[in-house]
């Protein structure tokens, strides 16, 4: 009889995605061959993850996790909504958000983290789950804010259960005064950031190329007026004023007030707190965004299964 070691043990895991146990197993019952191992779990259905790997996985849910004035998003993804929705994948994601907390937003730091039990890391355990459940799943992204002096508030829009739903939210606010007060005064921005989905807090912080690029299209389409070139530029500057209207939080209108900007509502926040209050950082994650969905044609697939193609 071989002795099985931890290394062949992992070895097939990595090849085949299947459980730890599984892969002793497979291993004891064909004496340590690792290809015939690799066929005794395709055989009992025990191999999928590898299998899964290739198909796109755009459900899942965001994580939100708060640690005192500290907090951290997480991005989980699977093939189906129907996966979120599931008890042991809504409890992965809760326990990759509180370990997203450490990470501090480096996506393969969290990866390697050790997972809830101790045992397995992030990344493995999610090999795991793929096994089980049967669907592709991946994790995409995590984002960490912390505030020196202030809170770090958050809003989870959509929400499937605590800490996890299809937009999250987190915002760093920077302020000495009433911690209640900025807090409640962040969830609200939160909840407007979720809303309006800004590009950068002010106008100095917002991508230089996005505004180039702005400013192009707005000149071409000033040009069509066939006005005098001065005229042009004073039409491109108020159009640029609009656009930052719509893509920088501070200049936006306050979605719980629309008469007012963020900006406008920090300084009255500002003076319920009793300090200045200086919003630092925040991340906006929606659940797939970015992600091509493949679209199928499900009368060719039928046809062609007719077919036998």
């Amino acid at each position: 009889m071989a002795t099985i070691t931890a290394a062949m043990v992992k070895e097939l895991r990595d090849k085949t995605g299947a459980g730890m146990m599984d892969c002793k197993a497979a291993l004891k019952e064909n004496d340590g061959d690792m290809e015939a191992a690799v066929d005794w779990l395709r055989a009992k259905g025990l191999s999928k993850a590898a299998k899964k790997a290739g198909r796109v996985a755009a459900e899942g849910l965001i994580g939100i996790a708060e640690n005192g004035a500290e907090a951290a998003l997480v991005e989980v993804n699977s093939e189906t909504d129907f996966v979120a929705r599931n008890p042991s994948f809504q409890d992965m994601v809760n326990a990759i958000s509180n370990s997203a907390i450490t990470a501090k937003g480096d996506i393969a730091k969290l990866s390697a983290e050790a997972y809830a039990d101790g045992g397995n890391s992030v990344a493995e355990t999610l090999k795991e789950m793929v096994g089980s459940i049967g669907e592709n799943m991946t994790l995409r992204r995590t984002a960490h804010l912390s505030a020196n002096k202030g809170v770090v508030a958050t809003y989870m829009h959509n929400q499937a259960a605590p800490g996890l739903g299809k937009i999250g939210v987190i915002v760093a606010l920077e302020s000495t005064g009433d911690a209640g007060a900025v807090k409640d005064f962040g969830k609200q921005v939160a909840m407007h950031i979720a809303a309006t989905n800004p590009q950068a807090i002010d106008a100095d912080t917002l991508d230089q190329a996005l505004v180039e690029r702005e400013r192009t299209v707005l000149t071409e389409q000033a040009k069509e007026s066939g006005k005098p070139e001065a005229v042009i530029e004073k039409m491109v500057e108020g159009r640029l004023r609009k656009f930052y209207e719509e893509v920088v939080l501070l200049q936006q209108p306050f979605v719980h007030d629309p008469d007012n900007t963020v900006a406008k509502a920090m300084e009255a926040a500002a003076k319920d707190a009793g300090a200045p209050i200086k919003i630092t950082g925040f991340y906006r994650f929606a659940l797939g965004e970015g992600i091509e969905k493949d679209e199928s044609d499900f009368a060719a697939e039928v046809a062609a299964a007719a077919s036998g193609a």
